[in-house]
């Protein structure tokens, strides 16, 4: 199960940084929540999260997983990935902490990703 669910938070952190949001859904449980960042209310559903990533589709972005943070432990892992987003002139960097439960299938059923707006570097392009 291990292999299985660093193969899904591999797959994650380049669908986040390039792909398209279904992808990104098809991940996900059918009863899945992501609170993103902590604290923010949870979107439960793929409906919810479809909603959630769509977001990002549209943006100039891309991620670099950092492998060396990635901690799988029974069902859970936790990892550090960057993700870099350019909008009017500006790139925006954020390292989030991300928290991911997965079922049996290996599909996440809980994201928690840890990160304030303290944590984002905006710099001009």
């Amino acid at each position: 199960m291990a292999k299985q669910i660093r193969d899904v938070v591999e797959q994650y952190v380049k669908l986040v940084g390039s792909g398209p949001t279904e992808a990104i859904v098809e991940l996900y449980a059918p009863d899945a929540t992501v609170e993103d960042p902590i604290g923010t209310p949870a979107r439960n559903g793929h409906a919810a999260i479809r909603e959630f990533y769509d977001v990002i589709a549209a943006l100039d972005r891309t991620t670099e997983l950092r492998p060396e943070t990635v901690r799988v432990g029974g069902n859970e892992a936790a990892f550090m990935f960057t993700i870099v987003t350019r909008v009017a002139g500006q790139r925006f960097t954020l390292s989030p902490i991300d928290v991911m439960e997965f079922d049996d299938e290996g599909k996440i059923t809980r994201m928690r990703a840890y990160w304030s707006q303290e944590d984002m570097a905006i710099e001009p392009e």
